[in-house]
């Protein structure tokens, strides 16, 4: 029966509204929105009409909670939603993650860690963090400051806060999610409550970070569609993460291989490759910073002495994935499955299904130390040998083991300058551990099976944090050794494509000048034509002193502080474990020498420039 404005409270646009809405709830919803009016009604009225009777239909109950809920005057609809992240993932979940509360009705405050002010926690109600760790359990770089902040004596209680952590990370490390950790345990420490408990995510992150905001959005609001807002969410970071294309991290672009060649010279004991992919007919773009995630294939001998081993037959129909797709157990094993690294997640599962309790017992807790040394440069094919034999089917087996992860390359070119094409560089890993030969899994697939005609499957992960100066005038530094060098070159053609009238200085090393000079001829036409400003090098093993980048650095000390007080951006690319510290201690002593700073004053300096995004590193 339509609702009539004559007989009715209601002018003629609610009417309309309202009769739009009506004719299309099923009965369980019409209760419920009874309810839902009802508690509404009875909450205004409470101050006259005293303690209301619960309706007596559980779900117009229900809806009448709801309602009472929702107009508490204590409940905050201010949000804070604060990111540390390395190579950007962070920063385009919580971006998604924003904008589905700012649906629900939240006003949302996004940002960096390193651009929150850290005396401003005891002033906010709601906080969700996002963090990735890295390195050996460190924190990202812009989340390291505020890292130091809560750990310190100025770091206040928190009574009022209520709070929740998603944590990326990877279970092959020893400090899987120690970052998110860290974070969480200290709020709680702080005296903050939880909102909703911390969820530490693994490579594949999609589910899990799927269920934490479902979490936290119901605890928020409590809404009944958290579920499928927290969905929509995880697919808007996908989209988001894939820019303007079809294809992203789920749904990868075959892309053709142009060229793959040795950069190295004959006579070097290193093999670094240079790839060129074509993207025609993908909409794929980039900009430079960003990296190209590769999807490899594993190493067809390995794949074949695994099956070997357990006497499996290598074309038995197994799960592919958790989608219910099914190949032969080679493809899997090729394609779609991580069999070169051992984690300790892994050897849980794998204990409930070996011989014997031998496995069992070096999992117990103390034998961490011997369970650290065990894992630490072994494969799926030493469990096998070590712990068998084993009497378990291809198809249990498989489901235990984790998806084969892409790996990330630094760009190295300009899509302006090089458009439908996307180059990166790789050096092949080959070493021997535990009496094997052992192989980088993309690194000599691409230098041993990746041929021009054949391809790969790629798609672009966007690194907000590594961005050129958005005004082509301002004087960049880069320092990147070895294969660190590749962001770089793609930042020169960039800046080649613009014009720029910005110098520009690269500082580069590694181990010979004859052999091992990466992408020279390049760098020679640069500075030729002026599109390079500046080049220092340093090959470590042609002189008697081995001598780094970070020499480099100290010995043209005056010059570069006066390039940083001119407002040059800075920009390191490379070995996280050794060089980028080497390279933070160096810029810090040249502050300090040069600015006549105290060592905790250059660190400050150091940590402003890295605030206002002048001093940015992509280190792994």
């Amino acid at each position: 029966m339509p609702l009539q404005v004559t007989n009715s409270p209601f002018n003629e646009s609610q009417a309309e509204l309202l009769n739009q809405l009506l004719p299309t709830l099923t009965g369980p919803q019409l209760t419920w929105l009874g309810g839902y009016l009802s508690a509404l009604s009875l909450q205004g009225n409470a101050g006259q009409a005293g303690t209301a009777a619960a309706p007596a239909n559980p779900a117009a109950a229900e809806a009448a909670g709801t309602a009472q809920a929702a107009v508490k005057p204590e409940i905050s609809r201010e949000v804070t939603v604060l990111f540390g992240s390395q190579t950007g993932n962070c920063q385009r979940l919580a971006t998604s993650l924003s904008r589905k509360l700012e649906e629900q009705g939240f006003n949302v405050s996004v940002q960096a860690m390193n651009s929150f002010k850290p005396n401003g926690l005891k002033k906010l109600e709601n906080l969700l963090l996002l963090v990735s760790t890295h390195g050996e359990g460190e924190p990202p770089d812009n989340a390291r400051a505020f890292h130091e902040f809560l750990y310190s004596k100025r770091a206040p209680q928190l009574p009022e806060l209520r709070y929740s952590v998603l944590a990326l990370g990877d279970t092959s490390y020893e400090f899987f999610c120690q970052t998110g950790k860290d974070f969480d345990q200290k709020l709680e420490e702080l005296g903050a409550q939880r909102l909703s408990p911390r969820v530490d995510c693994d490579l594949d992150y999609d589910e899990p970070v799927a269920g934490w905001f479902s979490e936290v959005i119901s605890a928020l609001q409590g809404t009944r569609q958290a579920a499928g807002l927290a969905g929509e969410a995880v697919q808007a970071a996908e989209k988001a993460e894939a820019l303007e294309s079809a294809y992203s991290r789920n749904h990868p672009f075959h892309a053709e291989v142009l060229e793959n060649l040795n950069l190295n010279g004959r006579g070097s004991d290193r093999e670094t490759r240079h790839l060129e992919l074509s993207l025609a007919g993908s909409g794929i773009t980039f900009e430079p910073g960003d990296s190209l995630g590769v999807y490899p294939e594993n190493h067809p001998q390995l794949v074949e002495d695994i099956i070997a081993a357990m006497g499996w037959d290598a074309a038995e129909s197994v799960p592919l994935n958790k989608k219910g797709e099914e190949g032969s157990l080679q493809e899997a094993l090729l394609r779609h499955y991580e069999i070169t690294v051992l984690t300790k997640p892994l050897l849980e599962q794998a204990a409930k299904l070996a011989p014997g309790t031998v496995l069992q017992e070096l999992l117990s807790p103390g034998r961490q130390q011997e369970l650290k040394d065990y894992i630490h440069g072994r494969d799926l094919l030493d469990l096998l040998q070590d712990y068998g034999p084993w009497n378990v089917p291809a198809r249990s087996f498989v489901t235990i083991l984790r998806k084969l992860p892409a790996r990330l390359y630094s760009i190295s070119s300009s899509y302006n300058a090089n458009p439908e094409e996307v180059h990166f560089t790789v050096r092949a890993v080959r070493y021997e551990s535990h009496g094997r030969e052992r192989y980088g899994v993309c690194s000599v697939h691409c230098a041993e099976r990746v041929e021009p005609g054949s391809t790969l499957p790629v798609y672009i992960q966007s690194n907000p944090n590594f961005k050129l100066p958005a005004n082509p005038d301002v004087p960049v530094i880069m320092i990147g050794p070895g294969t660190g060098v590749a962001p770089f070159r793609s930042f020169l053609e960039e800046r080649e494509e613009q014009g720029a009238g910005g110098k520009s200085w690269l500082f580069y090393g590694d181990r010979h000048f004859v052999t091992d000079f990466l992408y020279q001829t390049d760098w020679q036409r640069m500075l030729k034509d002026g599109v390079l400003s500046k080049l220092d090098v340093a090959f470590s093993r042609d002189t008697e002193e081995k001598v780094y980048v970070q020499h480099r650095i100290l010995e043209k000390s005056r010059e570069l502080y006066a390039w940083l007080q001119e407002g040059a951006h800075v920009y390191v690319c490379g070995d996280e474990k050794h060089m980028a510290h080497d390279v933070h201690s160096a810029l810090i002593t040249v502050i300090q020498t040069e600015g006549g700073f105290s060592p905790e004053g250059a660190a400050a300096y150091l940590e402003t420039l890295s605030q206002e995004q002048r001093y940015q590193r992509d280190v792994y």
